[in-house]
């Protein structure tokens, strides 16, 4: 029988690995623990869970339902930008958050710009309010 083979531990200075690690990430991006994961998943699933439970249960009428539908999905973004994408409002994360906002305006253009178009042709194009020649 062959004995099995023990392999010593390596001796590693932490606060020289630490500093390493540290300049590894000099974007001032944060790290999420695996607490903040959970809550975060946790609140995504009850905040999914609430807008499906409220229309499967007909608790309340549609014109309200779409506008609680829409805030529950505002908030839900929020969520996943603070507990997934670590997104806060550190001088460390001011390209990110930069970013986040040109996406947003650029974004919220094409979505209003679209809607208006779609209004203007549906109002302007309809064939009943063509004159009859």
């Amino acid at each position: 029988m062959s004995k099995p083979k023990v392999t010593k531990p390596v001796d590693i200075d932490q606060t020289h690995a630490e500093a390493a690690h540290q300049a590894e990430h000099h974007d001032g991006a944060g790290h999420g623990t695996v607490k903040s994961y959970l809550i975060g998943f946790i609140l995504s699933v009850v905040l999914t869970a609430i807008p499906f439970a409220l229309t499967m249960m007909h608790v309340l009428p549609v014109a309200t339902l779409i506008p609680v539908i829409v805030g529950i999905g505002v908030v839900q973004i929020v969520i996943h930008l603070i507990f997934f994408l670590h997104m806060n409002t550190s001088s460390a994360q001011y390209w990110n958050n930069a970013a986040f906002v040109f996406t947003v305006i650029i974004v919220g253009i094409l979505i209003v710009g679209s809607l208006w178009v779609m209004y203007h042709l549906n109002s302007n194009m309809m064939p009943g309010m063509m004159p009859v020649d």
